[in-house]
């Protein structure tokens, strides 16, 4: 990392300064996901230049706030959002940011917008799924008008540019936690070696301060020695785009399978759904067994699954939230999919009383069941 500028506290506090006097809105907060803090914190402070607040880590009070305050019938991302929502409104912040998501998530945000403002909240809630609907050109117009009318507007486009690349870095580093972390001869040095590369990602100000922590953090990662064997047992994540991939949500599904000594694959990520998403390629890569766009991440899951059954994995772990219905209408898909290529899946169905005793047993049965295929395949 490049040392700091010597005039950094003064221009810091130039900008507190201008920001009390001409923005009402200063302090931006985004829902709770999985490793993407470091992101949320450079998209605020750096293209929005507004003040970022980290939420701290999840509580069982917190998540009841949104089950109680939604309908029964709302899948469990939706509760969790607005539970960190209101938590971070009691905390301070005064714009919220929902990223739309691509399912109803982009519809979510109205509704949790009403919701939080009938609960007594005063806040300007920055709905990505706007930009859909008016262009992303226009909304961000209205957006920046809003929250940072003064926003040197260059600056923001290269900062986005870096954001892309944080992304990108960010799922990488992830990818190669999944596939290695569950044969360290150290235990946790994994885990060191991510905390110590979330810190470094968290403290970046452009591009080049990204690339050295990224740099560092897989230098790290790939010097933690590994007891490896050379065909372990492969199990490839497929699913709902929150549930599959934020381990509040799926119960620490990451850690349980890497403590088992299983070799993780998600293709479902950001970089994958978000900067390099091309619906009617993928569509071709399915498209023994798809047609149409089934909506939000369903074509992802079914050619992960393929590409996972072709890879030769030894299984597919399908992760959703109760009442998904894009991810119910792939599973008819995803049993063809297992048939033709003799892949075992265990579908995974969560919501807010999901046991975590209940996912270790299934997860330990189907890991035993694996390894048995496994042997008797040899």
């Amino acid at each position: 990392m490049r040392p700091p500028s010597l005039h950094a506290d003064r221009k810091a506090a130039k900008r507190a300064r201008h920001k009390a006097k001409h923005h009402k809105y200063t302090k931006a907060a985004f829902f709770r996901y999985c490793y993407y803090d470091p992101a949320f914190k450079f998209f605020c402070e750096q293209v929005l230049d507004v003040d970022y607040l980290p939420l701290p880590e999840a509580t069982r009070a917190a998540s009841e706030v949104g089950v109680q305050n939604s309908s029964d019938y709302v899948c469990t991302p939706f509760k969790h959002i607005l539970g960190d929502f209101a938590e971070a409104l009691d905390l301070g912040a005064d714009i919220l940011i929902q990223f739309g998501g691509p399912c109803r998530l982009g519809y979510y945000g109205e509704l949790q917008d009403s919701i939080l403002r009938d609960m007594g909240y005063d806040f300007i809630m920055l709905n990505f799924a706007h930009g859909i609907e008016k262009g992303y050109i226009g909304w961000a117009k209205e957006v920046l008008k809003t929250v940072n009318p003064d926003v040197d507007i260059p600056h923001g486009v290269v900062q986005m540019k870096a954001l892309a690349r944080m992304i990108a870095h960010l799922d990488s580093l992830r990818d190669f936690y999944l596939a290695n972390a569950g044969f360290e001869r150290e235990r946790g040095a994994f885990d060191v070696a991510w905390a110590r590369a979330m810190d470094a990602m968290r403290a970046c100000t452009d591009e080049r301060d990204i690339a050295q922590a990224y740099r560092d953090a897989m230098g790290e990662m790939r010097a933690v020695p590994l007891d490896k064997p050379a065909d372990p047992i492969r199990i490839g994540i497929v699913g709902e785009m929150f549930t599959a991939i934020d381990e509040r949500s799926n119960l620490g599904l990451d850690h349980k399978l890497v403590a088992m000594g299983v070799e993780v694959h998600r293709m479902l990520n950001f970089t994958n759904r978000y900067l390099r998403y091309n619906e009617p390629n993928l569509r071709v890569g399915a498209k023994d067994y798809l047609t149409y766009d089934m909506g939000p991440t369903s074509t992802l899951t079914v050619l992960a699954a393929k590409k996972y059954a072709e890879g030769g994995f030894d299984g597919i772990i399908h992760a959703k939230s109760a009442g998904c219905t894009p991810e119910i209408d792939c599973i008819p898909v995803l049993q063809k999919v297992s048939e033709d290529f003799a892949v075992p899946i265990l579908y995974l169905t969560y919501d807010s009383q999901t046991s975590d005793t209940g996912l270790d047993t299934r997860l330990e049965a189907f890991y035993d069941m694996l390894a048995m295929k496994k042997e008797k395949r040899k």
